[in-house]
C-alpha cells in the first residue's frame, strides 16, 4: 500500500500539546541494590499528574541538557508524566560510570522503585533511543506487569558489539563516542567537543592507535581502550549482549530505525526474534542515519500512539507490523514482516570491463588495484555516527574516480526494480599480503551518471594472499531503482574512518605501527563468480 504524503504528514507533525505548563521535581533519589543512589527528575503538568502513565527515560548524557529536554517535553505536554534518570556514575548519580555494563540491574531496580511510588499511576512506558534504547532492551524480558510498552529507537539488544567486530572494527564510532562520554561532564564540554573536531580527525591516523585518545583530547577514554583490547566475541563484552533474551519479551514493542544507522542490522535481528516468538511488535525504518531529526520525531509519534494507547488499555492506530521508507520511490510502504515476502534473492555477477549482469561471468583476467593505508580509501556518506560528517545518500563521483575503487555497472534498467531486504556479496579476492579488507557498496546511477550510495559493508580477511571468497554482509535496505537508472557495485579495500584501516601486517589494532601497501585482485570467472545478491522484485 502506498501511503504517500498523508503518512509523511503524520510522522513529521505531532498532535497539539494538551499543556505547555510543566513542573519539574529535581533530584529524586532512586536506590540500587548495591547501595548506590541514582538521581532522577520528574516532569509533570502543573495542573497535576492525576495518575497519568509514566514514561521512563534512562540517560547517561544528563537530565537538564538539550537531549533530555527534546525527549521529555513532547511527552509531558501530551499525556505522560516523565521520569528521566541519570545512569550510574553520570551527572550526580552514584557509582562509577562503566558504559552499558550495569543497565540491566540498575534498570530493573529503577522500575521496581517506580512501581512503588504513589504518583506512578497504573502504567509505565520505556522510551528513548541509542544508549537509552539499549537500557530498555537490557531488562525487557523481566519487567513487571505495570510496564505496558517499549519504544526503543536506533538501538539493539547487543549494543555497540556491531562496532567491535574483529572483521569490521568501527573506528569512527568507538573513538568519537568514547571521547564524548569520557569528557562530557568537564566544564564547557559542548564547546570542547565542537572545537576538538579537527584534532579528533587528525587523531584517526595516530599510530599506535592506543595513543589516539590522548592525541585528540589529552586524556584516556576507558571505553575506547577496552574496544581496542577486546573484540566483540570476547567474554569481556558478554554482559552487553542481551540478544538471547529478546524472544522472551512479552511487553509490546515499537522500534524505530534508519537505513543508514549503525545499529540497524541488530535492530532488525531483534524485531525478527519478536515476530518469530509471536510477540506484538512493530517496526518503522526511515531514510535516516543515527543522528537524525526524523528518528526523534517518529519515535515520539510512536510513544504518543503505540505507547500511550497501551498505557491506557486502548488499541494503537491500525497499521501493518512493518512500515518502511522505500528510497528511490521516496514514499512509505507497509509490509507484514521483515524481511518482507515477495522479494527473491538474485545474483548479479561482476564481469570484465566493469559490467554487472545476471549471467555468469566468462573467462577473464582479474581486475587489480593498489591499496595504501597511508592514503586509505575514504568513507563517503553512508553509515556514519560522528559530528560534522555527511551521512546517508551522497554523490559518489569523486570516490569512484579513485584508482583504489573498482566499479561494476548494469545496463540501463528497462523497468523499475525494487530491492527490499538483506543484501550480501561474494567477492573472489586475492592480495599480495595475507591481511586485507574487502568493502562492497551498492549504488544507484541516474541518467546523468550520478552515482548515489544505497548500502554497503566490509569484511577483513586473513590468508588473503591465497584466492578466497570474501562474503560481505551489506546493510539491509529498501530501494527502488528507477527505469533508465543503472545498478552499480563498488569494490575497494576500505572506508576510513568508518572502519579502521587495514595496515596489512596483522598486528593488534591497539599497538600496530607498520603500514604496508597491497596489490589487490578481484576475480570474475566461471570458477570464481564474484556477485552481489539482491532481494529483488520487478516493479509492475
Amino acid at each position: 500500500m502506498n501511503l504517500g504524503s498523508r503518512l509523511v504528514q503524520r510522522l513529521l507533525h505531532l498532535s497539539p500539546p494538551t499543556t505547555r505548563d510543566l513542573a519539574v521535581e529535581h533530584d529524586l533519589r532512586v536506590p540500587m541494590r548495591d547501595g548506590a543512589v541514582l538521581l532522577a527528575d520528574r516532569w509533570t503538568p502543573k495542573s497535576g499528574a492525576g495518575g497519568l502513565p509514566t514514561a521512563l527515560v534512562r540517560i547517561p548524557y544528563g537530565r537538564a541538557g538539550m537531549i533530555a529536554t527534546q525527549l521529555v517535553r513532547p511527552l509531558a505536554e501530551r499525556g505522560f508524566q516523565v521520569l528521566v534518570q541519570s545512569t550510574r556514575g553520570t551527572f550526580g548519580s552514584g557509582g562509577a560510570f562503566d558504559p552499558l555494563r550495569r543497565e540491566r540491574e540498575d534498570g530493573l531496580d529503577t522500575v521496581e522503585w517506580l512501581v512503588d511510588q504513589p504518583w506512578c499511576g497504573e502504567a509505565i512506558v520505556l522510551y528513548g533511543g541509542s544508549y537509552l534504547g539499549f537500557a530498555q532492551w537490557s531488562m525487557a524480558d523481566q519487567l513487571p506487569p505495570q510496564v505496558k510498552a517499549l519504544i526503543p529507537s536506533v538501538s539493539e539488544s547487543a549494543f555497540t558489539l556491531e562496532f567491535l567486530r574483529k572483521e569490521s572494527f568501527s573506528l569512527e564510532a568507538t573513538f568519537g563516542w568514547g571521547l564524548q562520554v569520557a569528557g562530557q561532564e568537564r566544564r564547557g564540554a559542548l564547546l570542547r567537543q565542537a572545537l576538538r573536531i579537527r584534532k579528533e580527525r587528525r587523531a584517526w591516523y595516530t599510530l599506535p592507535l592506543k595513543e589516539a585518545d590522548v592525541a585528540a583530547v589529552g586524556h584516556r577514554s576507558d571505553y575506547f581502550q577496552n574496544a581496542l583490547d577486546h573484540d566483540a566475541d570476547s567474554p569481556f563484552w558478554s554482559v552487553l549482549d542481551h540478544s538471547s533474551r529478546v524472544a522472551g519479551i512479552t511487553v509490546p514493542v515499537s522500534t524505530v530505525g534508519g537505513w543508514y544507522d549503525i545499529f540497524l542490522p541488530g535492530q532488525l535481528r531483534d524485531f525478527k526474534a519478536l515476530q518469530g516468538a509471536g510477540r506484538e511488535a512493530r517496526l518503522t525504518v526511515g531514510p535516516w542515519a543515527h543522528i537524525s531529526m526524523g528518528v526523534g520525531t517518529t519515535a515520539t509519534a510512536e510513544a504518543l500512539d503505540f505507547g500511550l494507547a497501551h498505557a491506557r488499555g486502548e488499541k494503537p492506530s491500525d497499521r501493518a507490523p512493518v512500515r518502511l521508507f522505500v528510497m528511490g520511490e521516496e514514499t512509505w510502504r507497509d509490509f507484514p514482516s521483515w524481511p518482507p515476502p515477495g522479494y527473491d534473492p538474485q545474483r548479479l555477477h561482476l564481469h570484465p570491463a566493469g559490467a554487472l549482469a545476471a549471467d555468469p561471468p566468462p573467462e577473464s583476467a582479474p581486475d587489480t588495484y593498489r591499496y595504501d593505508p597511508a592514503d586509505p580509501t575514504p568513507a563517503v556518506g553512508g553509515v556514519r555516527m560522528a559530528v560534522g560528517v555527511k551521512s546517508g545518500r551522497v554523490d559518489n563521483t569523486a570516490l569512484e574516480a579513485r584508482p583504489d575503487v573498482l566499479t561494476y555497472t548494469t545496463t540501463a534498467l528497462e523497468q523499475d526494480t525494487e530491492v527490499v531486504g538483506e543484501v550480501s556479496a561474494d567477492i573472489w579476492f586475492r592480495s599480495s599480503l595475507p591481511y586485507a579488507d574487502v568493502f562492497v557498496r551498492l549504488c544507484d546511477v541516474d541518467e546523468k551518471g550520478r552515482s548515489t550510495n544505497v548500502c554497503d559493508g566490509l569484511v577483513s580477511l586473513t590468508g588473503a594472499d591465497e584466492t578466497t571468497c570474501a562474503t560481505v554482509r551489506l546493510w539491509p535496505t529498501a530501494y527502488r531503482f528507477r527505469r533508465g537508472h543503472r545498478i552499480r557495485v563498488q569494490v575497494s579495500s576500505g572506508a576510513f574512518p568508518r572502519y579502521n584501516r587495514n595496515l596489512g601486517t596483522g598486528e593488534p589494532r591497539a599497538t600496530a605501527t607498520t603500514l604496508r601497501a597491497a596489490d589487490q585482485q578481484v576475480l570474475h570467472t566461471p570458477a570464481h563468480p564474484s556477485a552481489v545478491t539482491l532481494p529483488l522484485r520487478r516493479a509492475n
